[in-house]
């Protein structure tokens, strides 16, 4: 799926991260969401790839990452090591500033990409999500139902993977269907990849710490500069038919916490490279081309 795209493990200070690189001009970084890989990216990488240098990355813990110990308090998936983690192989790579884009748990690493690494980041996306302090300090019973997954997922170890484990392609087929609204959009050779990938036990394991994460040591470092807005230019991009698109004010929410925010809706549910390829591309070249 990636034919033209080169296959690279990176060595980290934390991890070792699985990615695929291709195509030329400016770097741009693509990150994908839970509880999928970097082939969401299949349909637009390659498009992108015509004017940038492509490099789309499993997430540590995702994929064909590693799948490190998360540690008490779990550090190792923090979106600060997350982060820290893509900026050593954009490094490696060759490319000290880049421009960036993440749906869903990407998104949040993104979004901490641009709070540690502002000299590193010219240009940022995130695609269906809000601010997770935001998200967590405004939930209500609407977010809880939607969103059960985030009080799921970050119960102590080992209650949730017990629970997934058992039947990982039922939690795997559920999810995609109850967050997405295109059901041709995941083709089956994908499904059998991502089935592949999060059936093993220690990615369902390293998945859980980072949402466990998301719940702790993430809201600690996002309070620590909650006043520190992101400066680079911003994309901001949902789905028109999912959940958060129609829970929040996604613009207006996104302009408290960056300087300059613009973006839009595309047909869709929350997987919007995968539910609207053809708007998400048009979208992002145009964003990233104005640079």
């Amino acid at each position: 799926m990636f034919d033209d795209f080169q296959k690279l493990r990176i060595t980290t200070q934390g991890a070792v991260i699985n990615l695929v690189c291709g195509g030329s001009g400016p770097p741009l970084l693509l990150l994908h969401g839970y509880p999928q890989t970097h082939l969401m990216w299949r349909a637009v990488a390659p498009r992108l790839a015509a004017d940038f240098t492509v490099v789309a990355a499993d997430l540590r813990g995702y994929g064909d990452s590693s799948k490190p110990a998360g540690g008490p308090d779990h550090e190792a998936y923090s979106k600060r090591a997350m982060a820290q983690d893509m900026v050593e192989v954009m490094r490696s790579l060759g490319f000290t500033r880049f421009m960036v884009a993440g749906h869903d748990r990407g998104a949040r690493v993104v979004h901490r990409l641009c709070r540690d690494h502002p000299d590193a980041v010219t240009r940022a996306a995130v695609l269906d999500i809000a601010p997770t302090l935001y998200m967590y300090t405004t939930a209500d019973r609407t977010f809880a139902q939607a969103y059960y997954h985030w009080f799921f997922l970050i119960q102590p170890y080992d209650l949730p993977e017990r629970l997934i484990g058992a039947d990982p392609e039922y939690y795997l087929r559920r999810k995609l269907a109850h967050w997405g609204r295109t059901p041709s959009a995941v083709e089956p050779a994908v499904m059998a990849e991502y089935l592949r990938c999060f059936s093993d036990p220690a990615t369902i394991h390293a998945t859980c710490e980072d949402y466990r994460a998301a719940a702790s040591i993430d809201l600690r470092h996002d309070e620590a500069d909650l006043h520190t807005p992101v400066t680079c230019p911003l994309l901001v991009l949902w789905g028109a038919e999912g959940f958060v698109g129609r829970h929040y004010d996604l613009l207006a929410v996104w302009r408290q916490h960056a300087v300059d925010v613009r973006g839009h809706a595309v047909p869709g549910g929350h997987f919007l490279p995968e539910e609207a390829p053809e708007e998400t591309y048009i979208a992002l070249r145009t964003f990233f081309a104005e640079a």
